[in-house]
């Protein structure tokens, strides 16, 4: 028996050996389609090259394309369990041609494969095509040699097939397989068609119109073919059995699942083995692929699915944790055809152990609630939606779990009571916001919140990708166009651009259209949810409905990324060399640099900047993987997780965790965190710290570069080193040597050249010193001094009045224009003159306010240099009064 694996590496080598290219499956995330919230069908990656929007390097591919179809119009969720053929996740198969081959040859490959590579029986099998193609009808009469009654002309658009109401479309082609007369239903087209006896295997599309707005539609250039089979329902037909959940695949998941909880996968939980078996595969694909459960966008649908399963498991008596224990089987299985689930095993396995556990203590409080809130209605009638509203606002069980619980005992919910209820909340929320005092041109933020939702983030896994705009606001209103020139905040579906938040500064880029070109240049978040483009529109229109690609500016988010990953590491490096009090006061990250500012007492010793510059050089040469799970704030906490300083959590945070200890099992830095970061430490390359300072009391900055940024900063200081050497003449190994003796020699300099100036105002050496004249019977020394520093005084003062021996000296020195004075009274003096009171005498001649010092010794400045001796002269009648 060929296994699911033999088939899909027999389909992708089929088409290989027939000049396809093959294309590894793109995420269940569609960067490229706005309008999808997940990947869901096999040509959504190939949707830009169909249309002329994107070139490939090759013009015929094959894939092997994983699906998700559990959210908006393309919603299987509530089926999945109780029919054959129903999943959230699935594998498509297919087969493209951009422009090469057409119908011709994709008949005949289709023919061929499934005839002769796959075996399957001629006479089990009929096909489709399109009421009036009938050059189809004709290919598969010439190339399968098809009986006309098995060819079946179907009228109806479900042979039609279309991109959206505008754009490439064309006919259809689908293969039947005929599981045989025992099994009700029809062919296709007749009254009994949605029995089970023919099922739909391979639908080929032959893209050969371009739908023109309005009814007209013209020939495609280069007509296209986009085929899709299910792997799925392929493997159940070459394995021989009618149901999809009796393949290899699902057969080995269900019995793991059988095994891990004692149930008998045959038995009347049957339903639960299936529907855990489909949703785990879901599951760790959507997380593999940058999914994490939260209350909005996609992450509420995974989070559904996730908690379906775990539902389900808690039916059938699964009292621990049972998801996360099964990953191995799939990764096993898939792992091999999908190397990113190799990649997260360790991630899948705690975000689904850490949501299981969290949603058991849910789910027992709400059903024992909700049987509570059911004993008093009527067994026929459907639960109050007031109720309903209750148990998800006050008790955090989810409408949806409510639903399901109720579906096995065949009731409702009263979902008009239930909107109401939740309209009202609303308006409470918003009376309450307008009271808080925000301003009210944030207002226009609340109502596109309250109206389109949180903003889908994608700027985790890309940064490219394609958004839908729902709001334009201008001048701080909503509008419903804008035209080039405008300033303009654009809110899209979904982003790759981050929000600022968190000290990260917004991505900037541009944002273009068919007939637009945005420049971004900041980013902001509003709301904690709404992501809101900023920025000038440089080319034509823009208005709410167009479709958007957005390109983030790639080289400034990679130096965001590095220098935030970075900032994690210093936080717990400053810990770990200064002490536990060390707290996060505050951070920036740029592109260009990094600042975090910290809780400390005193100034980094050079020795302690270096153990935290060397502690973190060695987490980057670790190159460990930085891994990301979602966690309640309390958990995280408990976990060891830091919060950030000034963060507002909500009720689930990303847990961002990097570095290993020496141990190996523990990270480093595990951190509450909402930003990008790289994806391994050895991506930030290179950490230098290029400044400490003091910011607050008790608060210290750190300033710091990664990367080409660290790297420039020390080729630049490298050069500067080789400089100065070079201005000295030595080696740079020698320069320390060199300066200090240059600073020694300095010193020495100073002081011959200060006892030079001390000889020279003190008459040159000469026996009889300065001129001392007699005032009132006390000996003077006064002198004007020209560009002699104002350090100089005192010294001159000391040596003047060591030649008086008894009296007084002033010195007025003149620098720039600027008058320095001293006088000194010899100790005999200083009741009679206090050299405080002389001093200010002459200050108030230079234009000088007061004076300061000793009754022996003081000084005083002036701006007028010009009134020096003005000065002296002043002393000296203070003497002689």
């Amino acid at each position: 028996m060929k296994t699911v694996s033999d088939i899909r590496a027999a389909f992708l080598d089929y088409f290989s050996r027939n000049g396809h290219s093959v294309v590894p499956s793109a995420s269940l995330v569609p960067h490229n389609d706005p309008t999808l919230m997940f990947t869901n069908a096999g040509m959504v990656p190939f949707k830009n090259v169909f249309t002329g929007a994107e070139t490939r390097p090759y013009n015929r591919a094959v894939s092997s394309q994983k699906c998700v179809r559990a959210g908006g119009k393309h919603n299987d969720l509530d089926n999945v369990g109780y029919t054959a053929r129903h999943h959230t996740f699935f594998e498509m198969l297919g087969n493209f041609s951009f422009g090469d081959y057409f119908k011709d040859e994709a008949i005949t490959h289709a023919w061929t494969l499934i005839t002769k590579e796959f075996g399957l029986p001629k006479d089990k099998l009929l096909v489709t095509v399109y009421h009036d193609d009938d050059v189809a009808f004709d290919l598969w009469r010439k190339i399968a040699g098809l009986p006309e009654e098995r060819i079946i002309r179907i009228a109806t658009s479900d042979n039609f097939w279309s991109m959206g109401d505008t754009g490439p479309c064309g006919p259809c082609s689908e293969i039947f397989f005929d599981h045989g007369a025992g099994i009700p239903g029809g062919p296709p087209g007749s009254p009994d068609e949605d029995g089970d006896r023919f099922i739909e295997i391979w639908n080929l599309v032959f893209m050969q119109y371009d739908q023109q707005p309005g009814a007209g539609r013209v020939p495609l250039p280069k007509p296209c073919i986009d085929t899709g089979m299910g792997l799925e329902r392929i493997s159940a037909v070459m394995q021989g059995v009618h149901d999809n959940y009796d393949i290899d695949l699902f057969q080995r998941i269900i019995q793991a699942s059988a095994d891990l909880t004692g149930v008998d996968p045959r038995g009347p939980h049957g339903v639960s083995h299936r529907v855990i078996a489909d949703h785990l595969r879901a599951s760790c694909f959507l997380i593999a692929d940058g999914v994490l459960p939260s209350n909005e966008g996609r992450g509420y649908v995974l989070r559904r699915i996730m908690r379906r399963a775990m539902r389900h498991a808690h039916m059938i008596g699964a009292r621990e944790p049972l998801m996360y224990r099964l990953v191995p089987v799939l990764v096993a299985e898939m792992g091999a055809a999908y190397p990113e689930l190799l990649r997260a095993e360790s991630l899948i396995r705690e975000t689904l152990r850490l949501e299981e556990e969290r949603f058991k203590q849910t789910l027992e409080r709400g059903l024992k609630l909700l049987d509570e809130a059911l004993s008093g209605v009527a067994s026929d009638a459907a639960l109050p939606g007031d109720v309903a509203f209750r148990l998800y606002d006050t008790f955090g069980f989810p409408l949806d779990l409510t639903q399901d619980a109720l579906r096995a005992q065949g009731r409702t919910v009263d979902l008009d009571g239930f909107n109401t209820a939740m309209a009202r909340q609303k308006a409470e929320a918003r009376a309450a916001w307008a009271g808080s005092g925000e301003a009210a041109t944030e207002s226009v933020w609340f109502d596109i919140r309250e109206r389109v939702g949180a903003t889908e983030f994608l700027g985790y896994n890309a940064t490219v990708a394609e958004g839908a705009v729902v709001a334009i606001v201008v001048n701080g209103a909503e509008v419903s166009a804008a035209k080039a020139g405008d300033e303009v905040a654009v809110i899209v579906n979904q982003t790759p651009f981050y929000g600022e938040s968190g000290g990260q500064m917004g991505d900037v880029g541009v944002m273009r259209g068919e007939t637009v070109e945005i420049a971004v240049r900041d980013t902001a978040k509003k709301l904690g949810a709404l992501h809101v483009h900023l920025g000038r529109i440089e080319r034509g229109s823009l208005k709410v409905g167009d479709e958007l690609e957005m390109v983030v500016d790639d080289e400034r988010r990679n130096k965001l990324r590095a220098n935030h990953s970075a900032t994690h590491l210093l936080h717990e490096a400053l810990r770990r060399t200064l002490g536990d009090h060390v707290t996060q006061k505050g951070s920036l990250v740029a592109p260009e640099r990094l600042r975090f500012d910290m809780s400390h007492p005193k100034s980094l010793s050079a020795e302690e900047i270096d153990a935290v510059e060397t502690e973190v050089n060695r987490l980057i040469r670790q190159n460990d993987a930085v891994s990301t799970r979602v966690m309640t704030p309390d958990d995280a906490i408990k976990a060891g997780a830091l919060a950030l300083f000034g963060e507002k959590y909500g009720d689930e945070v990303r847990v961002v965790a990097m570095g290993h200890n020496s141990d190996a099992d523990s990270n480093f830095s595990v951190e509450l965190c909402g930003g990008v970061h790289v994806a391994r430490t050895g991506d930030i390359g290179f950490f230098r710290i290029v400044g400490e300072s003091a910011v607050a009391s008790g608060v210290r900055r750190i300033e710091a570069l990664t990367g080409e940024a660290a790297r420039r900063h020390a080729v630049d200081q490298e050069a500067r080193l080789k400089e100065a050497a070079q201005l000295l003449k030595v080696a740079p190994t020698d320069l320390k040597d060199r300066i200090q003796a240059i600073l020694d020699e300095r010193k020495q300099l100073e002081r011959d050249l200060s006892e030079t100036r001390k000889k020279l105002a003190m008459g040159g050496g000469s026996q009889e010193g300065a001129a001392v004249q007699e005032i009132n019977g006390v000996k003077f020394i006064g002198q004007l001094l020209d560009g002699v520093p104002a350090k100089d005084l005192r010294g001159l003062a000391d040596a003047a009045k060591k030649q008086l021996g008894s009296g007084v000296a002033a010195f007025v020195a003149v620098n720039d224009g600027k008058a320095a004075l001293l006088v000194g009274v010899t100790d005999d003096l200083t009741a009679r003159f206090s050299a405080v009171e002389l001093v200010r005498v002459g200050a108030e001649a230079i234009g000088g306010k007061g004076g300061g010092g000793r009754p022996d010794m003081a000084q005083a400045g002036g701006p007028d240099g010009a009134a020096a001796q003005a000065a002296i002269d002043a002393i000296v009648v203070a003497l002689g009064a």
